[in-house]
């Protein structure tokens, strides 16, 4: 007799109830919707009942959804637990961190160095993605750490903030702009700027864009380049500005010039460490070896 719930089923469940989107659950999961849409109606209907309403006004859980949603946490809670158990009987000695994309690459240099000075008997093999995915490797335990973005949505992971870094702007050596020391978005405004998609880092496209409504920011939106390097290659052609972290004017560029950002700081990146929740003893490891580096 095959089950009428599995993991996967009560995972894209509880990402719908805890959003009640489908879109904003798809975005998170990096699905697109309709499949989403279709597997949650494909589980009510071995269920033999509604799990969410549907209408106009939005979603919302009905009395069965409203029950399922605890002990649909205590079954993944459990099954996490066993995975952990099992995984901790043959303990590792590899530390499997992840490294967000959304700051230069050399910031983790030391970070990496002190690391690894802690515990020389340890192997670290480092995996560079955007935050979300981290997030979501860390939680089906595919790393052991991770090193993310903030703000992101972290939910049942421990969180660790270490670093904090104001966006600062990078243009064309040429342009007229470049003559300044500093610089604020209004001077920025209508200008085409190389911006990133939600479903990349939904937590901070989202808290960004809160700040450029609060100062009547609209820049002319070009999709920004996942590789560095190719992003910094359409600044200095003059395709377009863009916002980055401060770490980024380690990457000197003919052609490019940074300058501060007036509202650097109320755009900036936060770095933080994240664990699994059961993992605290690791947490707290890597969290000291982290601040000796990092102050």
């Amino acid at each position: 007799m095959n089950p009428r719930l599995d993991s996967r089923a009560l995972s894209l469940f509880l990402a719908v109830a805890d959003t009640l989107s489908f879109r904003q659950a798809a975005e998170a999961l990096h699905l697109s919707q309709p499949p989403l849409s279709r597997a949650i109606r494909e589980m009510e209907e071995r269920l033999g009942t509604r799990l969410f309403d549907r209408n106009t006004q939005g979603v919302a859980l009905t009395a069965a959804g409203r029950l399922l949603v605890p002990k649909a946490r205590r079954i993944l809670a459990l099954l996490q637990e066993a995975e952990q158990a099992v995984a901790g009987a043959g303990a590792s000695t590899t530390l499997r961190l992840g490294l967000t994309s959304a700051v230069e690459a050399d910031w983790f240099a030391h970070l990496l160095d002190g690391l690894r000075a802690a515990r020389p008997d340890r192997a670290i093999t480092p995996l560079t993605d955007t935050s979300p995915r981290l997030v979501r490797l860390l939680l089906k335990h595919r790393l052991d750490a991770a090193l993310i973005a903030l703000p992101t949505d972290t939910r049942d992971l421990t969180v660790t903030w270490l670093d904090r870094q104001p966006l600062v702007v990078a243009l064309p050596a040429a342009h007229p702009l470049a003559r300044r020391r500093a610089l604020s978005l209004s001077q920025l405004n209508g200008q085409r700027l190389f911006w990133f998609e939600r479903a990349r880092q939904p937590a901070f496209f989202d808290h960004c864009q809160a700040v450029f409504a609060r100062h009547a920011f609209s820049p002319v939106a070009v999709l920004e380049p996942k590789d560095h390097p190719v992003l910094l290659a359409g600044v200095a052609r003059g395709e377009a500005l863009a916002l980055l972290p401060s770490s980024f004017q380690a990457l000197q560029r003919d052609g490019v010039r940074y300058r501060p950002l007036a509202e650097g700081d109320e755009l900036a990146v936060g770095i933080g460490l994240a664990t699994p929740a059961h993992l605290g003893d690791l947490h707290a490891e890597l969290a000291r070896a982290a601040r000796a580096v990092t102050g």
